[in-house]
């Protein structure tokens, strides 16, 4: 019994953890998008799941969910609250690694001509990577 237990709950913790460093970057990227209702959305989610206990989003999610009809497995939706929940912390470690990145650099790749995704992707990311590991790999 206690074997399954654990195997349950790396399992719920992987699938969390990949959901939310999913999730996270993609609202690291809303909140630095020149786009004003990409900004305002990734605000909107960090500030309503940092803001909210994790119980009360497993409540919301566990008994909220079903009444507009999806009616999932409980570990799927456990791993929805812990993921949306997680996302939020490594949305703004992603942004503020983002932040410590030069201006400079991101003039530099729109002088080249690339775009937003490109120059977030292939010039700002992989200089902020360095400075986003300490954060994420520590409990929020």
């Amino acid at each position: 019994m206690y074997g399954r237990g654990l195997l349950g709950t790396v399992e719920l913790t992987v699938y969390a953890s990949l959901l939310a460093l999913a999730l996270g970057f993609v609202m690291a990227s809303f909140r630095v998008a020149p786009v004003g209702s990409l900004r305002a959305f990734g605000t909107v989610w960090v500030a309503v799941l940092r803001n909210t206990p994790l119980t009360l989003l497993f409540f919301a999610v566990l008994l909220g969910l079903p009444r507009f009809g999806l009616v999932l497995p409980f570990q799927l939706f456990a791993v929805l609250a812990l993921g949306c929940y997680t996302s939020a912390f490594i949305c703004e470690a992603v942004r503020s690694g983002i932040n410590t990145v030069p201006v400079g650099q991101g003039e530099a790749a729109r002088s080249l001509g690339m775009t937003f995704g490109q120059t977030l992707g292939g010039v700002v990311l992989p200089q902020a990577f360095r400075s986003v590991i300490p954060p994420i790999g520590s409990p929020p």
